[in-house]
This record gives structure tokens, sequence and C-alpha cells, in this order.
């Protein structure tokens, strides 16, 4: 996998939006039952996927920039401000 700014053609990217298009349904829609899911979980659970999922965010954004944060640190941290419980159940 590269990132954007290493395709030999940044900056002048083109792409097909008809195609675009139709993929950006299919996540939306996939989105919206993922999320129906996650409302059946309870919780616990939404609370506990929704701070696993932003602190992989954190972590995988960090790793771009050349920084290598500690996840149980960034975890505490996201807990914190978000005022969830930190009790880890992340399995990596």
């Amino acid at each position: 996998m590269s990132y954007l700014w290493e395709q030999s053609e940044w900056p002048e990217l083109t792409w097909d939006e008809a195609r675009l298009s139709k993929l950006l349904a299919t996540v939306s829609h996939d989105q919206g039952r993922l999320q129906g899911k996650m409302e059946a979980l309870g919780f616990d659970l939404r609370n506990e996927a929704h701070l696993r999922t932003l602190t992989e965010d954190v972590i995988k954004s960090s790793e771009i920039e050349g920084e290598d944060l500690d996840r149980e640190q960034v975890r505490s941290s996201l807990a914190r401000r978000l005022g969830t419980p930190r009790k880890n159940t992340m399995r990596n």
C-alpha cells in the first residue's frame, strides 16, 4: 500500500466519478447496516468499539507522520477525554 502523495500522478490525480460514486454509495449503505448492528449490541460494546476505532485512527495517523505512539496510552487518553471506562478489552 502506498500513500496518496506517493503516487506518481500526485498532485494531478484523476478519477472515474461514476465508479467512485458507486463505491461511496456502497460504503454509505454498509455504514448504515453496521450502525444498526452496533445499536443492537448495547451501550458498553458500542463504546468499546468506538474507543477501539478512535485508538486505531490515532495510531495509524501517527504512523504516517513517523511517530510511534503507545497504543495503551492513546486508548487511556481517549477514554479519559470521552468519559468512558478505561477497562481495556482490546485485542490486537
